[in-house]
């Protein structure tokens, strides 16, 4: 295979909801481009994307394909995207490394979830889109509802290149306005016959024929001159003013094809050779540095690695785009992130399960190598000439989370180790190992993303698993002041144990003023501020610990362990055994003993005294509150709304984005457990939504009674 210069290459993401059609077109394409010689078919499970055991069982693409065909003298580097919300890490790291995004739409269904999803991430990565509609031969597609509702959603910029003179399953011919040429196919497809537009479309072709010629003018005053004065534009300008058009999301053309009968697909491949625009058109990348990354072939050699696959007999394969230089054979590199050297021994470029031996590439290529000792997805592999690294991905929340385990509990090691190595793959699944849980925790997007990760753990590892409902993370904290006093006193022979403290715990906020006087049972107790500890906690919020102790009563030496027996119980709360937070705490009396007080003694006693006091502060269970944003059908909004307000929801909002309704409410982590399902099964799989920690709240008085008694019974049981 020849080496492609950076002038020759262009990088695109193909997305889209699930029954799109995109496997079929990536079949489509690469026949067309001379890489396979038949197409296969997902019902016979020979596709080159949708290789993987997991994917061919449920039918869905679960991971993204990267591939490449051959076009007109330039490469085209494809990473077909999974449809499904769950797997929305792999459209995103797509679109991150590509330049433009083909949104292929099911002509029978137009807009779906799916395709304003992917619309939101090209929008916010500001990436050239293509609408592509696909399914033109079925009974149910109708090309003029799914352009009218194209235009309704995203306004005038949806200009049309092609239209279908009809629909169904006699569609066969297709008017190409760019070319003013009808394209003509049999019964199964194959070439097309090109002929001169009929006289009856011929008013119809002209008119979008103009309305295109004048969307691509728009973008180049050189070429809105020459329309001005020709009223047209060559073919070659209007090809120039699209690139252009694209390149500033200023326009988004309309291509139509019939996948499965590979109609319309050169057709579609003659343009993204001609016309999308070129990995050197496109803006660089920055480094974490902040420094934007041409990509240059001449400049120091910079790999970025975006995606590992784990394949049978061959192990990890590790994709990776050429940021800057050129990257041979044999080359050694140093990984900026492991601190280690890299050999690349292979160079491949990929068709799915399919590798092509190379031995160069160039700045802006996508290629795969296979047997890096310690590469991993998001490291960086520089010459010696750059201190390059990249860490542009940003992958969405979680949305769905479940505790993990092996049935086996013998297995726990082995079990972390693959889902630490599937994380690689996907990672979006991430793995926690709470302490404060006490559980391990998976967290995806969905419940069918968590699915996917058991089936490949029971089918593909042999290591069967149970899903159980993660603990949630609550919060303690106090509502008033308190008074406390605990002595600790301890007699076996020898050397005994004593330690007595006398606190004040207090609700803290920030910039409270310094404590001066509090009254209890009629006592009043004056403090005198000797030392303050502000200590922010790892889970939220801050202990603030006050040495208030005169006359010595207590030795300054024991308060360090004082304040360790307060940390542990603020590890541990007296409610529930949460952790607690936003406390403040005064030590201002005790006593000690010349020989029996020690550092243990101390801790006790404050462990013990803190205890007492907390129980008797007005203590609260504070939950955690998530913002959460619903895209929704509008004829569902009803349904979505009624059940999040019966999971305690507060509605912030309501607005129309794009088609949708946009729905913002805050939730309690509590009732968001099982909602990706429900929400599926309200809308039937048209709704999506993110969720983002808020803040902690209050839990409802009948709630923390519940809360109170499960954990009391816990520890009857323990």
């Amino acid at each position: 295979m020849k080496v492609y210069q950076t002038n020759e290459i262009k990088n695109i993401a193909l997305l889209g909801n699930d029954g799109a059609g995109k496997t079929t077109l990536t079949e489509a394409l690469l026949f067309e481009g001379g890489i396979i010689k038949r197409r296969g078919r997902i019902t016979a499970k020979n596709t080159v994307s949708d290789y993987f055991p997991v994917e061919q069982e449920y039918g869905y693409s679960v991971f993204a394909t990267v591939f490449h065909v051959e076009s007109n003298g330039k490469k085209l580097n494809i990473i077909d995207c999974p449809g499904s919300d769950d797997f929305a890490g792999a459209a995103l790291t797509a679109l991150n490394v590509t330049d433009t995004a083909i949104l292929l739409i099911n002509g029978q269904y137009g807009l779906e979830v799916g395709t304003q999803n992917h619309f939101r991430y090209t929008e916010k990565l500001g990436k050239p889109v293509i609408f592509l509609v696909n399914q033109l031969d079925s009974e149910k597609c109708d090309f003029d509802a799914v352009l009218e509702q194209l235009r309704a959603s995203y306004g005038s910029k949806v200009v049309p290149v092609q239209y279908p003179l009809a629909t169904g399953p006699n569609f066969n011919t297709l008017i190409d306005v760019l070319l003013m040429k009808k394209y003509s196919w049999g019964p199964e497809g194959g070439a097309p016959t090109i002929e001169e537009i009929p006289a009856s479309e011929m008013d119809k072709a002209t008119e979008w024929h103009n309305a295109l010629v004048e969307a691509a003018a728009e973008h180049d005053e050189t070429l809105m001159e020459k329309f001005f004065e020709n009223d047209s534009l060559s073919e070659d300008e209007m090809r120039e003013g699209i690139r252009k058009g694209l390149a500033s999301r200023g326009m988004f053309p309309v291509f139509c094809v019939c996948a499965g009968k590979d109609m319309g697909v050169g057709r579609l491949m003659e343009f993204l050779g001609n016309v999308v625009p070129f990995v050197d058109d496109m803006p660089g990348v920055p480094n974490t540095q902040g420094e934007i990354v041409k990509p240059d072939p001449n400049g120091p050699t910079s790999l970025f690695f975006f995606k590992t696959g784990v394949e049978p007999h061959i192990g990890d394969v590790q994709y990776f785009k050429v940021m800057s230089g050129k990257v041979h054979e044999g080359d050694d590199l140093t990984n900026v992130n492991r601190g280690s050297k890299e050999r690349l021994a292979q160079l491949f470029v990929c068709a799915g399960a399919n590798r092509f031996k190379v031995e160069e590439l160039v700045a802006g290529d996508i290629g795969c190598s296979v047997k890096l000792k310690d590469v991993h997805t998001g490291n960086t592999l520089n010459d010696k000439n750059t201190d390059n690294h990249f860490d542009f991905i940003t992958y969405p929340n979680s949305k769905y989370s479940r505790a993990i385990k092996p049935v086996n509990e013998a297995e726990m090691e082995k079990m972390m180790a693959v889902l630490n190595r599937m994380h690689e793959e996907d990672p979006t699944w991430i793995v926690e190992q709470s302490k404060e849980l006490r559980q391990t925790i998976v967290h995806g997007q969905g419940e069918f993303h968590l699915r996917t990760l058991k089936w490949r753990l029971e089918n593909n590892e042999k290591l069967f698993i149970k899903f159980e409902e993660p603990r949630i993370p609550y919060r303690e904290t106090i509502t008033k002041a308190a008074r406390a006093d605990y002595r600790h006193k301890k007699q076996s022979g020898g050397a005994g144990q004593f330690g007595e403290v006398h606190l004040i715990i207090e609700p803290y906020y920030e910039g409270m003023p310094a404590p001066d006087v509090y009254r209890f049972n009629n006592q009043e107790y004056k403090m005198s501020v000797k030392s303050t500890d502000e200590i922010p906690l790892e889970w939220g919020g801050k202990l603030v610990f006050i040495n208030s102790v005169v006359g010595g009563s207590i030795d300054a030496r024991f308060m360090p362990a004082i304040l360790k027996g307060v940390m542990a119980r603020m590890e541990q709360g007296p409610l529930t055994g949460s952790y607690a937070r936003d406390v403040r705490v005064i030590v201002y009396d005790g006593k000690m003993h010349p020989v029996d007080s020690n550092e243990i003694s101390f801790m006790l006693a404050g462990r013990n005294a803190f205890s007492q006091a907390f129980r008797n502060a007005g203590p609260k269970i504070l939950e955690p509150i998530y913002d959460v944003e619903v895209f929704v059908p509008s004829d569902k909004m009803g349904d979505v709304m009624g059940d999040l307000q019966g999971r305690r929801a507060i509605i912030m909002g309501m607005s129309s984005e794009s088609g949708y309704e946009k729905l913002i409410a805050k939730v309690p982590l509590k009732e968001m457990s099982s909602y990706s399902t429900a929400l599926s099964s309200l809308t039937g799989g048209r709704a999506s939504f993110t969720m983002n920690f808020s803040s902690y709240e209050l839990v409802p008085s009948d709630i923390q009674e519940k809360l109170i008694k499960e954990f009391e019974a816990k520890q009857n049981e323990e």
